[in-house]
């Protein structure tokens, strides 16, 4: 899984600084996690001010 960040992110860019694998990237509005290279350490998580970054969870459909 990884993690997105919703459109409560107010570009404070805290969460930038303490993603160790750089997969958070400067959007236009908010910020965007490369669901490729996050390795869900949860280093942002805590310290977004607006609780916008969430985890990515698998979506099931029923057969």
């Amino acid at each position: 899984m990884s993690h997105y960040i919703t459109k409560e992110c107010i570009d404070c860019g805290v969460c930038l600084e303490a993603c160790p694998t750089d997969s958070i990237i400067k959007g236009e509005k908010t910020h965007i996690i490369d669901a490729d290279t996050c390795t869900d350490c949860t280093a942002c998580v805590p310290l977004c001010p607006t609780d916008a970054i969430k985890k990515l969870t698998a979506l099931v459909t029923k057969p």
